[in-house]
């Protein structure tokens, strides 16, 4: 199966705006990019960078993937104009969504390879960007998240085409991963899948344990 590469967007970190009274840094801004390729390394695209290195970029947080498939229910539900890097992602991808991918899928985009290794908890940057303060609790309830992949194999890869999926799991999809921390109504059977998911972040390990953690109190 394939996902079409609708967009490929990169930015370097630059004033988003104001939260609390402070200014903010961020790459969120991603813009699309019209060069023929690009170079993936282990912890992002070359050109592409993160302001808060604790919370995004790394290893396993290397590339951000949107589905814009989503895109509809956004417009029509929340009356959101959508675009590519809208949602401060890398790759603005068509056909697939967070129900159909799953942790430790692979896709070959060009000579790099891609594995899923989270989805993306929702940030407060993503109200400022937009300017609507909303979105982020909205994107909670609807589990609309889209994904990270880190990288298994660096390479150059092409700014159009499609990204091929050469490895398909049986872990938790990135929607049940995403639900299990975030619905109200806790599943300890999901989220202990979630944990044994080789491919599982350790950021998203911490997520899960937080949640298990709540439930025994």
């Amino acid at each position: 199966m394939t996902a079409t590469l609708i967009s490929l967007n990169i930015a370097m970190p630059k004033r988003l705006g104001m939260w609390h009274g402070e200014e903010v840094l961020s790459g969120f801004d991603k813009q699309p990019v019209s060069v023929a390729s690009v170079f993936v390394g282990k912890t992002g695209i070359v050109g592409d960078g993160q302001a808060d290195l604790e919370n995004h970029g790394g290893e396993d947080k290397a590339v951000y993937a949107y589905p814009a498939v989503n895109w509809p229910w956004w417009e029509s539900e929340k009356q959101l104009a959508c675009r590519a890097g809208l949602f401060g992602e890398n790759l603005t991808l068509g056909d697939l969504d967070e129900s159909q991918v799953h942790l430790g899928d692979r896709f070959a985009w060009g000579d790099a390879v891609l594995e899923v290794s989270q989805p993306r908890a929702p940030c407060f940057k993503l109200g400022i960007y937009t300017g609507r303060s909303d979105l982020p609790a909205v994107m909670t309830l609807s589990g609309r998240c889209g994904w990270y992949f880190r990288v298994t194999k660096e390479g150059a890869a092409p700014s159009s085409g499609v990204l091929s999926r050469i490895v398909c799991t049986d872990a938790p999809s990135v929607r049940e991963a995403f639900t299990a921390v975030f619905a109200p109504k806790s599943d300890m059977m999901m989220l202990q899948r979630i944990k044994l998911a080789q491919a599982t972040s350790p950021a998203w390990c911490r997520q899960v344990d937080k949640r298990i953690a709540a439930v025994n109190r």
